[in-house]
């Protein structure tokens, strides 16, 4: 797993959050890592809850959140990208005027959460099989919300699975819903807004709203490790 960001990299990075509300960060999980993660799905013992979600409404497919501890891979994930991303994270909510700051570390912020009733760990592992797909949907959990998250592949496209293809759209003030179709390989995790991002205009900074879901799975089976920076109600 990669542990840490060059300045250089930590740059360009915060650049194409800035620029674009999401950013690719490559081969972040070898393939061994992947299948690691993967195989935890069937371990009842790793979860809180389990979510049906044509039961919801939410697609189709289900998903498990982790519980506490995290096992240890997932808590190394979290704790070390969280500091990678705090600048940005601040950076954004100056730039469309709220208050909020997010201090350096993430166990500082998880005990925000906690003091505030949000105690419930949100890291996820979902699962999808052919005909399965997850619907257009933020995931925000309570009052706190750290405003990035990420998504890491653990299948192989065209291997493990066809079809799924993640999905994100942003619907700025006064125009039409935008798409981008985001590719990944096995390992890729990707870095994207949670809920709103600012955007320069004419006037200043504007809030965009971002959405993300995953297209149906034509074929096979994927797998997808979320984390998620804010505890949950």
């Amino acid at each position: 797993m990669q542990a840490f960001f060059s300045e250089a990299q930590a740059g360009r990075l915060a650049d194409t959050l800035h620029s674009r509300g999401h950013a690719l960060l490559p081969q972040l999980l070898s393939p061994a890592d992947c299948a690691a993660v993967s195989g935890l799905y069937p371990q009842a013992g790793n979860f809180r809850g389990r979510v049906v979600m044509a039961r919801h409404g939410f697609g189709r497919g289900e998903y498990q959140y982790f519980g506490y501890p995290l096992p240890d891979i997932v808590q190394r994930l979290r704790s070390r990208l969280y500091p990678q991303l705090v600048a940005v994270a601040n950076r954004w909510n100056e730039a469309m005027g709220l208050a909020i700051r997010y201090p350096p570390a993430h166990a500082d912020f998880q005990a925000r959460c906690h003091a505030a009733g949000q105690s419930r760990p949100t890291p996820l592992l979902l699962q999808y099989g052919e005909g399965d797909y997850n619907c257009l949907h933020q995931d925000l959990y309570g009052e706190h919300v750290f405003p990035l998250q990420v998504a890491i592949l653990l299948s192989r496209p065209g291997e493990d699975f066809t079809g799924g293809e993640l999905v994100l759209t942003e619907q700025r003030p006064r125009m039409q819903s935008r798409a981008t179709v985001v590719p990944l390989a096995q390992g890729d995790a990707v870095v994207f807004a949670v809920h709103q991002r600012p955007v320069a205009g004419s006037r200043g900074f504007y809030r965009v709203t971002m959405r993300h879901g995953v297209s149906e799975i034509r074929a096979g089976q994927r797998h997808t490790l979320g984390i998620i920076f804010h505890d949950a109600q």
